[in-house]
């Protein structure tokens, strides 16, 4: 199908093809492998049946098939996994969002730490980080980032960390050695194909104006600034970073398409919504999902009770060990369900 010209030439369903082939071939791989040890199983019994097999053969033997057991249960789980339902958005690149919260500076310097464990555990995993728009606070934090995350599977691994973010630490400024609690906003959405997401110019209003803040010569000397309102909607997106207008306009038609997705599926897919709604938390903004706190150097996930003693590490993005557990989690959930 995928060489069919009627079809490589229909470009939504080609990737949809696609992301359906790239599915099936790897739940293929493991079946090919379970099959391949299945027929060693039964070569090996064969053997120890045989009148033929002296002892040290049979002992051998005996080895060898209580490995290839245990591999072929491990397949099989593997191979249950892959056969789980998953979120059809799940091999999408992401756009993450990154926003302080209550704490003023405090959080904004938080948002720039959260958005830097996520920056170093997406490059460990591969994949590619371009900054779409920031707003600076001017001592290292950020009021707001956003970023686009691109790579097969960014999604699968980073949707569980839509929520609020809450830190616990001794500030900078703070004189007396008293914890202060701050929060972050964090929203992750899968990045839109255009052809999903009809813009039309008649509900689109652009305006232009001149960059503020830190930036360099070019701010308030040119109208570079973009600012796209989605009327139907009411969604706002502006961008200032890049000295050209027209790549402003790009980055952020880019974050309006992923806002109005995420909308869009939200709305459309009662299932999809209810899922969320599940062991590892709804992804809604307002819920908090994890705690960071420095003193102790202790990162807490509300959502599955999960506690960690490594907070150091984990913002330097070593960030398996929180990821895996919710995708595990979500997995067993999914399991049961379809039991």
């Amino acid at each position: 199908m995928l060489a069919d010209p009627a079809i490589t030439s229909d470009t939504q369903r080609y990737m949809a093809l696609s992301r359906e082939f790239a599915d099936i071939e790897a739940i293929a791989e493991k079946v090919q492998q379970r099959r391949k040890v299945e027929h060693e199983i039964q070569d090996t019994t064969e053997l120890l049946a045989s009148p033929d097999c002296d002892a040290e053969l049979r002992d051998m033997a005996r080895s060898d098939l209580g490995e290839l057991r245990h591999r072929l249960e491990a397949l099989d789980a593997e191979i249950r996994v892959l056969l789980t339902p998953k979120d059809a958005d799940d091999d999408r690149n992401v756009i993450l969002e990154v926003r302080a919260g209550t704490g003023g500076d405090e959080a904004a310097l938080f948002a720039a730490d959260l958005f830097r464990m996520y920056s170093r555990y997406a490059e460990r995993k591969g994949f590619k980080v371009s900054v779409l728009s920031t707003n600076e606070t001017g001592i290292g934090g950020y009021k707001e980032i956003i970023a686009q995350i691109a790579g097969r599977g960014a999604f699968a691994l980073f949707k569980f960390e839509s929520g609020v973010h809450r830190v616990q630490r001794i500030p900078a400024t703070e004189t007396q050695g008293r914890i202060h609690t701050s929060a972050c906003t964090v929203a992750v959405l899968p990045e839109a194909e255009e052809v999903e997401v009809n813009l039309k110019p008649e509900d689109l209003r652009i305006d232009v104006y001149r960059s503020s803040g830190a930036g360099g010569q070019h701010v308030n000397t040119t109208d570079s600034a973009v600012r796209i309102t989605h009327l139907p909607s009411g969604i706002v997106v502006t961008c200032q970073d890049e000295k050209s207008q027209h790549k402003n306009k790009a980055k952020a038609m880019k974050v309006l398409q992923a806002r109005l997705y995420d909308a869009m599926q939200g709305a459309a897919d009662a299932e999809r919504a209810e899922a969320r709604k599940g062991m590892v938390g709804s992804g809604d903004r307002s819920e908090r999902i994890r705690t960071y706190n420095f003193p102790q150097s202790r990162i807490t996930d509300h959502r599955i009770n999960l506690t960690l003693y490594r907070l150091e590490s984990v913002l330097n993005g070593d960030m398996d060990e929180l990821i895996e557990p919710l995708i595990a989690a979500r997995q067993a959930e999914l399991l049961a369900a379809h039991a």
